[in-house]
């Protein structure tokens, strides 16, 4: 199979896959549309992630794997932005808390200068020593009443600041949760540049172990933070940028059309709603699917592909690999945060406790290895197909359990331990096809070119 026929025709096969979803009940299929367009939405959010990936491993060489901690920050603008604001609680420390950040800041860059501007010597340690000390207990006295006073404004619904949606009733401004999205990507930028500046110089392995433990520190932040984003406590409520199920249901002539369709007007404010969802991501996709082809195809993404193949000899060519690198790894940083935003909004929730390093970074990498690591319609495929088989692999495997045990009695030792195994068949299935894929198509399912 050539290589301009075999793109096609795995993405035929994978449109199949979700057509046979939607029509038919056959074998592990549903037979639903509703569960289609759900796996489609999530495959769609799961394309945009690969694609981040991609973009820093396939293009220029980085071994990221704090996917999580980009696609959390993502998820955290949309509620900073998308939430009304907490009655009471900027009068009550907000003013003050920004405050404490400003002092902890100005702390740290009052460091930096005088490390860099005072001349070597004890004096330097000792003075930089005590701006840091200083600096940090004043900024914990001002920061921490800022959030008591927010958190203890009405816990249960509330305690933290909330977000910028300057409408009365939030819900019905849905449309600024698409200004979200890009503000999802410009925060984990901000968070790259600074990861970046700090890590990129290390070797591939430790920039991994970097990037890990800075992910966990961005959730551990999320999680412990109430004033910030609630916590494990989650903010529900998210406003949409789809209609409501139920004002659909509630509308005269959507009920009309939905009869003449043969569809009961819940069924069909759901389809209604997954498919506006699916329609959204679907543009956003291809919008940076477009502008990731042209970087491949520029002088800028053959040169960041001269640097991934070998950094000494762009050195040598006059390149500033490290600025390079950089810049490639805030684009990748910030197209995971713009899939965080859009997967928060399609949950229409912030729940921390939620990303798993499983989720947010093993399953991603599985997905540009299986569709083809600096292909980036290979990172497409691979979110499409993993995702589709992360979500069928659990009832694959009760098939299979049921096929291997049809014959035995219902409390059969043996029958019971597979049939509860089957939960754990996605963890196992994910684990074998990245071995299958390294072993007999390392490059993928369609290979960079």
């Amino acid at each position: 199979m050539t290589q301009s026929m075999r793109a096609p025709l795995l993405f035929a096969f994978v449109a199949a896959l979700f057509l046979l979803e939607a029509t038919t009940d056959v074998w592990i299929f549903s037979g639903s549309w509703n569960t289609a367009l759900g796996i489609l939405n999530m495959a769609l959010v799961s394309a945009v992630m690969a694609l981040g990936v991609n973009l820093q491993w396939g293009f220029a060489g980085l071994f990221n794997v704090g996917v999580m901690g980009f696609v959390a920050l993502g998820g955290l603008a949309t509620v900073l932005v998308a939430m009304p604001p907490s009655p009471g609680a900027w009068a009550a420390g907000g003013v003050q808390i920004l405050l404490g950040l400003v002092v902890g800041a100005a702390s740290i860059l009052a460091a930096i200068l005088a490390w860099t501007r005072l001349p070597k010597g004890r004096v330097r340690v000792l003075i930089m020593l005590t701006i840091l000390v200083a600096g940090f207990f004043l900024y914990r006295w001002v920061f921490d009443a800022g959030v008591a006073a927010v958190e203890d404004i009405n816990p249960a619904v509330t305690g933290n600041l909330g977000g910028l949606n300057p409408c009365g009733d939030y819900r019905a401004c849905g449309w600024i949760t698409i200004v979200a999205w890009p503000v999802g990507g410009l925060l984990a930028a901000g968070a790259a540049w600074i990861i970046g500046k700090t890590a990129l110089g290390l070797r591939s392995d430790y920039l991994a172990i970097a990037t890990l433990g800075i992910a966990e520190i961005v959730i551990a932040v999320l999680k412990n933070e109430d004033w910030l984003s609630r916590g494990v406590k989650n903010v529900i409520g998210l406003p949409r940028p789809v209609p409501y199920e139920v004002d659909l249901q509630n509308d005269p002539g959507f009920v009309e059309r939905a009869a003449g369709l043969g569809l009961d007007p819940t069924m069909a404010s759901t389809l209604y709603v997954k498919f506006g969802y699916a329609v959204l991501f679907t543009l956003v996709l291809i919008v940076i699917l477009w502008l990731a082809q042209k970087a491949l195809s520029s002088p800028w993404g053959r040169m960041m592909r001269a640097i991934r193949d070998n950094e000494t000899a762009a050195e040598a060519m006059g390149k500033d690999v490290k600025a390079r690198h950089l810049q490639i790894f805030i684009l990748g940083s910030a197209v995971c945060g713009v899939a965080g935003a859009m997967m928060t909004t399609l949950d229409g929730q912030l729940t921390p406790g939620t990303y798993q390093p499983l989720r947010f970074t093993f399953l991603v990498w599985v997905m540009m290895i299986v569709g083809g690591s600096g292909n980036n319609y290979g990172a497409v495929l691979g979110g499409f197909l993993v995702w589709w088989l992360w979500v069928q692999v659990e009832p694959l495997g009760a098939w299979l359990a049921e096929l291997v045990t049809g014959g035995m009695a219902e409390d059969n030792a043996f029958r019971v331990r597979i049939m509860d195994a089957v939960a754990h068949m996605r963890l196992f299935t994910m684990g074998v096809v990245m071995l299958l894929m390294l072993r007999f198509a390392p490059r993928g399912l369609l290979p960079e070119r």
